[in-house]
Protein backbone atom coordinates (compact mmCIF):
# COMPACT_ATOMS: atom_id res chain seq x y z
CA UNK A 1 0.00 0.00 0.00
CA UNK A 2 1.70 3.21 -1.04
CA UNK A 3 0.97 6.39 0.27
CA UNK A 4 -1.78 4.54 2.72
CA UNK A 5 -4.03 3.86 -0.29
CA UNK A 6 -5.08 0.28 -0.93
CA UNK A 7 -5.83 -0.74 -4.91
CA UNK A 8 -9.26 -1.10 -4.23
CA UNK A 9 -9.47 2.55 -3.28
CA UNK A 10 -7.24 3.77 -6.15
CA UNK A 11 -9.91 1.89 -8.86
CA UNK A 12 -13.36 3.46 -7.17
CA UNK A 13 -11.27 6.89 -7.56
CA UNK A 14 -10.49 5.92 -11.08
CA UNK A 15 -13.87 5.13 -11.94
CA UNK A 16 -15.07 7.94 -10.24
CA UNK A 17 -13.04 10.79 -12.39
CA UNK A 18 -13.81 8.72 -15.40
CA UNK A 19 -17.81 9.34 -14.96
CA UNK A 20 -17.65 12.42 -13.02
CA UNK A 21 -14.78 13.81 -15.03
CA UNK A 22 -17.04 14.97 -18.10
CA UNK A 23 -19.72 15.92 -16.74
CA UNK A 24 -18.20 18.23 -13.94
CA UNK A 25 -15.94 19.87 -17.08
CA UNK A 26 -19.33 20.63 -18.86
CA UNK A 27 -20.95 22.03 -16.24
CA UNK A 28 -18.41 23.83 -14.90
CA UNK A 29 -17.03 25.14 -18.75
CA UNK A 30 -20.41 25.36 -20.67
CA UNK A 31 -23.25 25.66 -18.01
CA UNK A 32 -22.61 27.62 -15.61
CA UNK A 33 -21.01 30.54 -17.54
CA UNK A 34 -24.46 30.69 -19.92
CA UNK A 35 -26.83 30.08 -17.13
CA UNK A 36 -28.91 32.93 -16.14
CA UNK A 37 -29.32 33.36 -12.59
CA UNK A 38 -32.59 34.63 -11.09
CA UNK A 39 -33.48 35.19 -7.33
CA UNK A 40 -36.94 33.79 -6.32
CA UNK A 41 -38.21 37.20 -5.83
CA UNK A 42 -37.07 38.80 -9.00
CA UNK A 43 -38.15 35.82 -11.47
CA UNK A 44 -39.50 37.27 -14.58
CA UNK A 45 -41.91 35.92 -16.16
CA UNK A 46 -43.69 36.10 -19.45
CA UNK A 47 -46.45 37.53 -19.68
CA UNK A 48 -49.12 35.20 -21.65
CA UNK A 49 -51.96 36.20 -24.31
CA UNK A 50 -55.16 38.22 -22.65
CA UNK A 51 -58.48 36.75 -22.07
CA UNK A 52 -59.53 38.82 -25.22
CA UNK A 53 -56.82 36.99 -27.53
CA UNK A 54 -58.34 33.34 -26.71
CA UNK A 55 -60.17 31.61 -28.73
CA UNK A 56 -63.33 30.19 -27.71
CA UNK A 57 -62.26 26.61 -28.40
CA UNK A 58 -59.13 26.84 -26.44
CA UNK A 59 -58.85 25.64 -22.69
CA UNK A 60 -55.04 26.03 -22.78
CA UNK A 61 -55.11 29.55 -23.56
CA UNK A 62 -57.45 30.09 -20.74
CA UNK A 63 -55.75 28.59 -18.11
CA UNK A 64 -52.86 30.51 -19.34
CA UNK A 65 -54.93 33.75 -19.30
CA UNK A 66 -56.30 32.52 -16.00
CA UNK A 67 -52.95 31.71 -14.38
CA UNK A 68 -51.38 34.91 -14.97
CA UNK A 69 -54.82 36.77 -14.15
CA UNK A 70 -54.37 35.71 -10.09
CA UNK A 71 -50.33 36.34 -10.71
CA UNK A 72 -51.07 40.20 -11.75
CA UNK A 73 -53.78 40.06 -8.33
CA UNK A 74 -51.68 38.82 -6.01
CA UNK A 75 -48.80 41.50 -7.38
CA UNK A 76 -51.29 44.07 -7.07
CA UNK A 77 -52.79 43.26 -3.58
CA UNK A 78 -48.72 43.18 -2.40
CA UNK A 79 -47.92 46.50 -3.56
CA UNK A 80 -51.81 48.00 -2.27
CA UNK A 81 -50.77 46.48 0.79
CA UNK A 82 -47.28 47.59 0.77
CA UNK A 83 -48.99 50.98 0.30
CA UNK A 84 -51.40 50.75 2.61
CA UNK A 85 -48.55 50.02 5.54
CA UNK A 86 -46.55 53.02 4.52
CA UNK A 87 -49.02 54.98 5.10
CA UNK A 88 -49.89 53.70 8.56
CA UNK A 89 -46.44 53.88 9.49
CA UNK A 90 -46.79 57.58 8.20
CA UNK A 91 -49.68 58.17 10.79
CA UNK A 92 -47.68 56.33 13.60
CA UNK A 93 -44.52 58.08 13.06
CA UNK A 94 -46.71 61.67 12.61
CA UNK A 95 -48.82 61.34 15.02
CA UNK A 96 -51.77 63.67 15.48
CA UNK A 97 -49.48 65.61 12.09
CA UNK A 98 -51.84 63.62 10.05
CA UNK A 99 -51.57 66.22 7.34
CA UNK A 100 -47.98 65.44 6.61
CA UNK A 101 -49.53 61.81 5.72
CA UNK A 102 -52.39 63.05 2.96
CA UNK A 103 -50.38 62.37 -0.08
CA UNK A 104 -49.91 59.05 1.07
CA UNK A 105 -53.73 58.04 1.93
CA UNK A 106 -54.65 60.13 -1.65
CA UNK A 107 -52.00 57.42 -3.33
CA UNK A 108 -53.43 54.81 -1.15
CA UNK A 109 -57.05 55.41 -1.62
CA UNK A 110 -56.49 55.88 -5.48
CA UNK A 111 -54.65 52.76 -5.78
CA UNK A 112 -57.63 51.15 -3.50
CA UNK A 113 -60.03 52.44 -6.11
CA UNK A 114 -58.56 50.87 -9.04
CA UNK A 115 -57.73 47.97 -6.92
CA UNK A 116 -61.75 47.47 -6.64
CA UNK A 117 -62.34 48.78 -10.00
CA UNK A 118 -60.65 45.20 -11.40
CA UNK A 119 -61.29 42.99 -8.63
CA UNK A 120 -63.84 43.89 -6.36
CA UNK A 121 -66.65 41.92 -6.07
CA UNK A 122 -65.79 38.79 -8.12
CA UNK A 123 -65.95 36.45 -5.00
CA UNK A 124 -63.52 33.56 -4.04
CA UNK A 125 -63.92 32.06 -7.40
CA UNK A 126 -63.36 34.73 -9.56
CA UNK A 127 -61.16 34.16 -12.45
CA UNK A 128 -60.58 35.92 -15.73
CA UNK A 129 -63.68 35.62 -18.05
CA UNK A 130 -65.51 36.97 -14.86
CA UNK A 131 -63.20 40.06 -14.53
CA UNK A 132 -63.05 40.25 -18.20
CA UNK A 133 -66.88 40.29 -18.42
CA UNK A 134 -66.91 42.78 -15.26
CA UNK A 135 -65.03 45.61 -17.20
CA UNK A 136 -66.96 44.72 -20.49
CA UNK A 137 -70.27 45.94 -18.44
CA UNK A 138 -68.68 48.80 -16.86
CA UNK A 139 -67.35 49.90 -20.16
CA UNK A 140 -71.20 49.32 -21.60
CA UNK A 141 -72.24 51.60 -18.26
CA UNK A 142 -70.25 54.46 -18.58
CA UNK A 143 -70.87 54.69 -22.41
CA UNK A 144 -74.73 54.63 -21.37
CA UNK A 145 -74.69 56.55 -18.20
CA UNK A 146 -71.28 58.45 -17.63
CA UNK A 147 -68.62 57.66 -15.41
CA UNK A 148 -69.47 55.38 -12.73
CA UNK A 149 -70.40 57.01 -9.19
CA UNK A 150 -71.29 60.30 -11.03
CA UNK A 151 -74.95 59.66 -11.16
CA UNK A 152 -76.69 58.82 -14.38
CA UNK A 153 -77.26 60.89 -17.58
CA UNK A 154 -80.14 63.01 -17.98
CA UNK A 155 -81.31 63.60 -21.50
CA UNK A 156 -80.83 67.19 -21.55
Amino acid sequence: MEGGRSPMDRFANAVYNLLDGPVTFVHDKIVKPNQQYYPWYHQKFRRVPTIDTCYTDDPVCFFEANIQFRRDKAVDSEILNIMRNRYEDCVVYHGIDIEKCKPLHELYEDAAGAWFAKYGDLGAKGNVKVAFMKQKHRMVWERRHGPVGSGMKTDD
